[in-house]
């Protein structure tokens, strides 16, 4: 049975790589004002106890997480002159490219995928809406790509891209909140939640000999704000703000803000991020410590009893969030699952929280799935000591309309380097089956020999996991009738003569 540390850690790693386009693991966030304007003081207040402002503090704080984390990570990866400066991060209003999957010293970022390319953009919608352009992708059984789009508090939006809008492209108007306007023919409009939204475009990319290919898709991924629609593309160039904090991690600036800080910014991301419909409950139990939408917020004007509850709050809000972490799935057949309201959460702002701590920019299921494991069928941790198999029976394989692969990465969440230079594997591969059908996947550190090197997934040779990547999962997947094999357990690694050793 897997340990409750050990089902944190695992969701935790099952949810970083989203956000992982978001560069260095030593890269920045910025420097981010805080400084409320014109603060309303905390009138209504002054009857609330320190408990009760407390409690209601760790709310305001799990509600404004995911905010505040979309601000501080907006505006450190839009703090460039020009795109491709760095991996996922350029001026608002442009694409930026990922042109190859990460060779195998690659260490930026942890637990990068080997089946698409990224195209990565933060809209700014302040101004005037965007049109987004999507090229044909070669007819009804065309490429497969998705362009999921976040708004500001972490929910998935829209998604156009071959599951929902299909292959034939199209122009897409996306709208900030309140606009009305007459959009120009064959334009299709999307409304945004908020004045921001983050583009985390994915292209199916079977192996580097299809990078040519790709790159002209993803070159007709275009951009334009409305009143240059139809005119040809203009260069963006971004202003570089010296004060933002380019060396510390999004993540950690969120992580040690002061609670007065954080929830003065976060009264001030209220006022232009609307809240959902569906929040006025919280919304009034935050009024009674003085969070008002619309209005400013000083800490240091608050009632004392108010005072001291929410630095308690502020204090505890990391641990509080991070305490939720292993109920974000379940673990089947060893396999851990995120729950099925991913990238759309409604009223559960704990989730949203969580998610938006360790993996920002979460797809819905609908989009794909990553189902993570550490064990083998009987509940001991993987390691390269170890020879496994993964099979799959005749009619039994991940069910998906695109495609699906297996990652394998050492227990830091890296690619292990090998003499294949493999890191994935999956229906795009040249798999061999077995004489009833099956695809079994050879899972160990040392070389299978040639009869079953094509189904080999190398491993270090001490602790790794796997990550199950199901891009379009069919309903079988998504309700529960479909669920991985468990890993078995083998034997010792099995080496063939003449067999290739990863160093």
């Amino acid at each position: 049975m897997t340990s409750r540390s050990t089902r944190r850690q695992a969701a935790a790693t099952l949810l970083a790589a989203p956000a992982l386009i978001l560069g260095a693991r030593k890269a920045s966030a910025q420097g981010v004002s805080t400084q409320p304007s014109a603060a309303a003081p905390a009138t209504g207040s002054s009857q609330v106890t320190e408990d009760l402002a407390h409690a209601i503090g760790l709310e305001a704080y799990t509600y404004f997480y995911p905010l505040i984390t979309m601000e501080v990570t907006r505006r450190q990866a839009t703090n460039y002159a020009r795109p491709g400066e760095h991996f996922g991060r350029g001026p608002a209003n442009t694409f930026v490219h990922a042109r190859e999957f990460p060779p195998a010293d690659f260490r930026d970022v942890v637990r990068p995928n080997f089946d698409t390319l990224y195209s990565v953009a933060w809209l700014d919608l302040t101004r005037e809406p965007m049109v987004l352009s999507l090229p044909e992708t070669g007819g009804p059984q065309g490429r497969y790509y998705l362009m999921p789009m976040l708004d500001m508090w972490t929910n998935v939006f829209a998604s156009p891209g071959t599951r929902t809008t299909g292959t034939g492209g199209g122009h897409f108007a996306i709208l900030p909140p309140g606009w009305s306007g007459n959009l120009p023919a064959g334009v299709t409009p999307i409304a945004a939640p908020t004045p921001h939204v983050w583009v985390l475009g994915r292209t199916q990319t079977n192996g580097t000999g299809d990078y040519a290919t790709v790159h002209r898709q993803q070159d007709g991924y275009r951009l334009s704000p409305l009143s240059r629609w139809g005119q040809p593309p203009a260069a963006v160039t971004g202003a570089v703000n010296p004060d933002v904090d380019m060396r510390t991690p999004p993540s950690e600036q969120v992580n040690r803000m002061r609670p007065a800080d954080y929830f003065a910014l976060g009264a001030e991301l209220l006022k232009t991020n609307p809240p959902g419909a569906y929040d006025q409950p919280i919304l009034a139990r935050m009024a009674r410590i003085g969070l008002r939408p619309g209005a400013s917020f000083d800490l240091a004007a608050a009632p004392p009893a108010v005072r001291a509850g929410l630095e308690r709050a502020g204090g505890e809000g990391v641990r509080h969030l991070t305490r939720s972490l292993p109920n974000l799935g379940a673990a089947k057949n060893g396999w851990l699952y995120l729950a099925n309201d991913m990238g759309v959460y409604g009223t559960d702002y704990l989730r949203r929280a969580a998610v938006a701590m360790v993996g920002l920019g979460a797809n819905v299921p609908a989009d794909a799935i990553y189902p993570l494991t550490q064990v083998s069928g009987d509940g001991r941790a993987l390691t390269g000591q170890n020879r496994y198999l993964l099979r799959f029976p005749r009619g039994q394989e991940p069910p998906v309309g695109a495609f699906w692969s297996v990652t394998l990465y050492d227990a830091q969440g890296f690619q292990v380097a090998n003499p294949m230079n493999r890191f994935a594997i999956g229906d795009r591969d040249p798999l061999v089956r077995d004489a009833d059908g099956a695809i079994e996947l050879v899972i160990q550190h040392s070389d299978p020999g040639e009869a079953q090197r094509s189904n080999w997934l190398p491993a270090p040779e001490g602790p790794f996991n796997l990550t199950l990547r199901l891009y379009d999962p069919l309903a079988p997947a998504l309700d529960g009738r479909w669920v991985p094999p468990p890993v078995q357990f083998a034997e010792g690694p099995r080496d063939a003569p003449g067999a290739m050793r990863i160093p």
